[in-house]
């Protein structure tokens, strides 16, 4: 049913016919359905503002969602927006003409946020965190003249995996890129459907379905980011130990508060011993720390 063409939705067209694309692409649907029903992401009658860069990870998103929604398990509006910043021989024409064939609602919109960020970031600073902030505002003023409840992003398994470490060696925190998080501002959602995916997953689908690749001629351009020193550490222990990426993906859904040091997560002074003489009873309380074994 998938393959056939009546069935296929134009974001699809021209798919390889392989059984290895055909279990690719059902592994992604079926993470991204996952990912927006175990966060709670849907709303019913909502409208999605869906950002897309010209990058594999954005395009892989965009397919996603689109298939979900041509088979009714997504009852949501999608608009696919591209925020041209006014990188120097950034393609322009590309990703209209892509949307306009595909027959996707867009919105284009043009604001020259490269010159502000190459003009206040000094010599040899990375760009990402200013370019971030004044992207992520100028989505946010998008969807809300759009009537959306939500910007959605298209980070992957790897990205919130690398984020989370970013946070350990450099900022002193657990903590990483949510798959559902709430605006500062209240009003609006930002969603991360492919929060189950992974990475190489996105590349072999997006490079398979001929998708015109756009790269990021700002904090793409820029050599030794961090992220792509835990990149690196990352694709070692992978390649030492195949898995591991996902193991320690899996950690991030099984946190114990009690076996960390967080006193705000936690109530260590709180807790008090058994009286041996009395009978022991399984606790109901979920900040009592889990019995080692």
């Amino acid at each position: 049913m998938l393959d056939e063409p009546e069935e296929i939705h134009p974001l699809f067209q021209g798919a390889p016919k392989t059984t290895e694309f055909r279990k690719l692409r059902k592994r992604i649907i079926r993470q991204v359905r996952e990912a927006i029903e175990h966060y709670g992401m849907i709303e019913r009658g909502a409208r999605w503002l869906v950002c897309l860069s010209g990058g594999k990870d954005s395009y892989t998103l965009l397919a996603a969602l689109h298939e979900l929604r041509w088979r009714g398990l997504l009852p949501v509006d999608l608009l696919a927006c591209n925020l041209d910043q006014g990188q120097p021989g950034f393609p322009a024409t590309v990703l209209p003409e892509f949307l306009e064939r595909m027959g996707v609602p867009h919105r284009i919109e043009y604001q020259d946020t490269y010159s502000i960020v190459t003009d206040k970031v000094p010599a040899g600073r990375t760009y990402c965190a200013l370019c971030s902030r004044l992207r992520r505002g100028h989505l946010y003023r998008i969807a809300r003249e759009e009537g959306c409840s939500a910007v959605v992003l298209g980070h992957h398994r790897d990205d919130i995996l690398e984020t989370f470490f970013m946070n350990l060696f450099h900022g002193g925190r657990l903590a990483t890129m949510p798959p559902k998080l709430l605006n500062e501002e209240g009003d609006l959602f930002v969603y991360r459907p492919l929060a189950y995916v992974a990475e190489a997953d996105c590349e072999r689908f997006a490079r398979a379905l001929n998708y015109p690749i756009i790269p990021c001629d700002l904090c793409g351009s820029q050599d030794g980011l961090q992220r792509q020193q835990v990149k690196k550490i990352l694709d070692a222990w992978e390649a030492r130990a195949p898995g591991r990426r996902q193991v320690m993906f899996r950690a991030l859904m099984n946190v114990r508060p009690s076996h960390l040091l967080d006193l705000r997560l936690f109530d260590f002074a709180g807790l008090s011993r058994r009286d041996p003489a009395e009978p022991v009873e399984l606790s109901e309380n979920p900040l009592q720390p889990p019995r080692l074994r």
